[in-house]
């Protein structure tokens, strides 16, 4: 309760009331179970698979044939695939924390800033904090160990360790104090051991599953893949090698085959172990990438550790736009939809499944009726914060105040730092390649008075 005593700004004391009752908790559900589901061993296994800088063109269900990636094409044709997933950042730290805490990044840091605050700790202590603070949230493994799953994280986890998501079981486990600023410190942040799954081993997530079958288990997959370095085995760039496409792109894309290839490895190691059947499948990835097939950009480090220009680190709807696919055998429909979702839905829409009813102070909403057929109340427009933008002088980026917005018509980026204002008609020009900002001065007053808005509601402005 102190935290309430220690600010005063009026835009803060309207997050207090949500804090307050969430008690610094992101989820506050209220367990409904059916009776069908009255013991954990009537629960499905969830299966999160989160790709690592995978642009949404790249895949063969989504239309390009120039890349191969057969079993995630499987699983988008198996469930519902939902053609215009976003997420909220341009860069993968934020945007993995939304999907496990379900917030959105400006919430999520307001909120870490507010408990800083309350603990009155200087920079270092402050710092020390942020790397440890999901620990204070509660995210989906905490929600899913009430109803008696188990969790194990593997791959990309910037939170120290696995224990601060509220995982049972992980790959990432941290650093030691003196670890910090040498060479390799960076990869320990960006997930330490994690960062092997995938790429060098498969063995933890079987040993997780192989050991414990008589329990429903939540699996955070999420290789650094196709993620840089492009150095995908031979057996995956000999797919490429005498294509008609630039060398970067052959790179990328045997990585996406690499990432695909795992993919299939876990689907078939659950089929060995019964457990495929029973089993809710989740796609997403953490942001945006350029790489087409005539694009080069080995000779551009900038580029090639960040696609091209619309990619990572970049203001554009490629920069945000990721597929999101749910698959269960015999649950969900199959099907393929053109609505607009968050990626902050994804843990509503697993809770829902599990009848498990979030607060409505959750950001997400779920779309198991979306997926059901029984509801066309998907999200009609998303507005997301763009903190950081690509940099010729740093390769991490620099920092901006921007803004995007996605409706059915359009895209709209602001940037507030830079004064840029783009306004692309997504219907004629999806890759965004003709700014018609000015030829349509109406509709970008009224986007950006619905941002302003935005910024009111979440504490910015």
């Amino acid at each position: 309760m102190a935290i309430v005593l220690m600010l005063k700004k009026s835009h803060i004391m309207k997050r207090i009331i949500i804090i307050l009752s969430l008690g610094i908790i992101t989820f506050s559900c209220d367990s409904n179970k059916s009776d069908s589901q009255d013991t954990a061993q009537g629960l499905p296994n969830i299966v999160l698979l989160v790709g690592d800088d995978h642009g949404y063109p790249y895949f063969g269900f989504m239309g390009a044939d120039y890349v191969q990636t057969p079993n995630m094409d499987q699983l988008a044709r198996s469930g519902t695939l939902f053609t215009n997933g976003y997420v909220p950042a341009n860069h993968c730290l934020p945007s993995l924390q939304t999907i496990i805490t379900g917030t959105l990044p400006i919430d999520y840091q307001q909120e870490v800033n507010q408990m800083i605050e309350a603990q009155n700790l200087n920079a270092q202590d402050a710092r020390e904090f942020r790397f440890h603070a999901m620990k204070n949230f509660q995210t989906l493994p905490r929600i899913l160990k009430k109803e008696g799953y188990l969790s194990w994280q593997g791959g990309k986890w910037w939170e120290f360790n696995y224990q601060n998501g509220g995982f049972d079981y992980g790959m990432t486990k941290g650093w030691n104090p003196e670890d910090e600023g040498k060479n390799d410190w960076f990869l320990q942040y960006m997930g330490g051991d994690g960062r092997q799954l995938g790429r060098k081993t498969m063995q933890p997530v079987y040993d997780f599953i192989d050991n414990h079958l008589n329990s429903p288990m939540f699996i955070w997959y999420a290789p650094e893949l196709p993620h840089y370095p492009l150095n995908a085995p031979e057996e995956y760039y000999n797919i490429y090698k005498d294509k008609n496409l630039t060398e970067s792109a052959k790179r990328y894309y045997a990585n996406c085959t690499w990432f695909d290839d795992g993919v299939g490895q876990l689907i078939n190691h659950l089929k060995e172990k019964g457990e495929f059947d029973n089993t809710l499948f989740i796609y997403v990835n953490d942001n945006g990438w350029e790489q087409n097939p005539n694009q080069e950009y080995r000779h551009d480090s900038l580029r090639w550790h960040n696609g091209g220009d619309k990619g990572k680190l970049s203001i554009y709807d490629q920069s945000f736009r990721t597929p999101i696919i749910f698959s269960w055998k015999g649950k969900i429909n199959r099907a393929v939809k053109k609505d607009l979702i968050h990626s902050a839905d994804i843990s509503a829409t697993i809770l829902d499944y599990l009848n498990i009813t979030p607060s409505e102070r959750l950001y997400g909403q779920s779309y198991k009726n979306v997926i059901d057929d029984n509801s066309n109340e998907a999200r009609s427009e998303i507005i997301g914060r763009a903190t950081q933008i690509r940099s010729e002088e740093d390769m991490m980026g620099r920092s901006v105040e921007g803004y995007w917005f996605r409706n059915e018509d359009w895209f709209f980026k602001w940037n507030l730092t830079t004064r840029e204002i783009a306004l692309y008609d997504m219907k004629r020009d999806s890759l965004n390649n003709n700014n018609v900002a000015s030829q349509n001065q109406a509709t970008v007053n009224s986007l950006t008075s619905k941002i302003n808005k935005w910024r009111q509601d979440h504490g910015t402005d």
